[in-house]
C-alpha cells in the first residue's frame, strides 16, 4: 500500500526535491519525470520509477493507478502526498499530480548499438536543456536511435530537459563523451558524420545521406568548431531566405533529421 506523507521534512520528500539539482542527481543516480503522460510513456518503454509520488486526485486516474501498482509490484516506493508537497518537489506552482524518480542509465558510448537505427543525433556543447529535450523528442518522432552528447552539454536528465522531451528520454538511447573519444568510436565502425555549417556549399536538400548517419549539431551560439567541421564526411547548409542567418539548434536538428529520413524513402 502507498505511504501517506504530509511533512515537508520527510526524507523521501527531501530526496525528490533535491533531484532538481544536478549535483544531487549525480550523487543519487536518479532523475525526476513529471506528469501522467511521461510516466505512462516510461512504463510502455519498460521503465518504472524507483519512487512515485502522487496526490489522491492523481491516483484516481486509471493509468496512474496502473503505474502506481506496477511500481509497487516491482519493489518501488509509492507515496501519496499533498499538492503543496508535490509543488515543492517539482518547483512548479501548478505541479503535475504524479511525479516519478527514475534510475539514470549508464551513458558510455559502448552501450550504443549503431546498427539499431539508421539515424543518430549528436550535439556539441549544447547549453539549453529545453533544446536537448526537444531534440530527444525529434529523435523519437523520426525513428532515430538516440542522442550523443559531446563535450560539455546541458544535463539531459534535468527537469527542464525531461519535460521538453515529452517522454522521449525513455525511448532514446543517451550517451555522452568527449569529442576525441566519440570520433575514435565512430571511425571504428560504419557511419557517415554529417555536420551543418553556414560555411558549407552543399545544400541540405541535395546531399546524399548514408546509413547509419550521425547528424552533428553545434552549440547554440558558436556552431561547430572548425576542426570538428573538418572531420565531417559531409557538411551541409540550410539556406536562409530572410534576415536570420541560422535556425535555433533544436529546429535545425528537426529539419535535418526529417530531411535525412525522407531521402531514404
Amino acid at each position: 500500500m502507498p505511504r501517506q506523507v504530509s511533512a515537508f521534512s520527510n526524507p523521501t520528500v527531501k530526496l525528490l526535491r533535491s533531484l532538481r539539482d544536478k549535483k544531487a542527481r549525480r550523487a543519487e543516480g536518479l532523475f525526476l519525470a513529471e506528469g501522467l503522460r511521461i510516466l505512462t510513456e516510461a512504463r510502455d518503454s519498460g521503465r518504472l520509477p524507483e519512487i512515485i509520488a502522487f496526490s489522491a486526485e492523481g491516483a484516481r486516474h486509471p493509468l496512474a493507478a496502473e503505474v502506481i501498482a506496477a511500481t509497487e509490484a516491482a519493489g518501488g516506493d509509492a507515496i501519496e502526498t499533498t499538492a503543496d508537497i508535490l509543488s515543492k518537489m517539482s518547483g512548479k506552482d501548478n505541479p503535475q499530480m504524479v511525479i516519478g524518480a527514475y534510475r539514470q542509465p549508464e551513458t558510455s558510448l559502448g552501450r550504443i548499438d549503431r546498427s539499431k537505427a539508421p539515424l543518430w543525433i549528436a550535439v556539441q556543447a549544447l547549453r539549453d536543456p529545453g533544446n536537448l529535450g526537444t531534440i530527444l523528442r525529434t529523435g523519437d518522432a523520426v525513428g532515430a536511435g538516440g542522442l550523443i552528447l559531446l563535450d560539455d552539454c546541458a544535463d539531459p536528465y534535468s527537469v527542464e530537459a525531461v519535460r521538453a522531451s515529452m517522454g522521449a528520454i525513455f525511448t532514446q538511447d543517451v550517451a555522452a563523451a568527449p569529442w576525441a573519444e566519440f570520433l575514435s568510436w565512430l571511425r571504428a565502425g560504419e557511419g557517415q558524420l554529417v555536420g551543418t555549417s553556414l560555411k558549407a556549399s552543399q545544400d541540405y536538400l541535395e546531399a546524399e545521406y548514408q546509413r547509419p548517419c550521425f547528424l552533428l549539431i553545434g552549440n547554440e551560439q558558436q556552431g561547430l568548431p572548425a576542426d570538428y567541421e573538418a572531420e565531417c564526411d559531409l557538411l551541409v547548409k540550410i539556406p536562409m531566405a530572410g534576415r536570420a542567418d541560422s535556425l535555433n539548434a533544436a529546429m535545425a536538428a528537426a529539419v535535418m533529421a526529417f530531411t535525412i529520413e525522407a531521402s531514404w524513402r
